[in-house]
């Protein structure tokens, strides 16, 4: 494995209105970087109200850090149909 593609494994893509991948399971500590690819404005939201990003447009992108283990669920603020799971072990 690069460098690369370890540093891209939390990498969430916003793409097609949807979170890819829509679910995934990360360790404690890491951090996940969500990144918009749409030409609509998406934002990234946890339910709990835990985090909230900014609207994010084409290419930018949005990082949190997951310190504890749980089950997140997450959204956009923007299009609420638009969902992810992130379990955190």
């Amino acid at each position: 494995m690069t460098v690369a593609q370890a540093q891209d494994v939390n990498a969430v893509l916003i793409k097609n209105f949807m979170f890819s991948p829509m679910s995934t399971t990360i360790k404690a500590g890491s951090t996940v970087t969500w990144k918009n690819l749409d030409g609509e404005p998406h934002t990234v939201v946890s339910d709990s109200g835990l985090f909230r990003s900014a609207a994010l447009d084409q290419n930018d992108t949005y990082q949190f850090k997951f310190d504890k283990p749980g089950v997140y669920n997450v959204f956009c603020g923007i299009h609420p149909n638009m969902k992810e799971v992130i379990t955190v072990q």
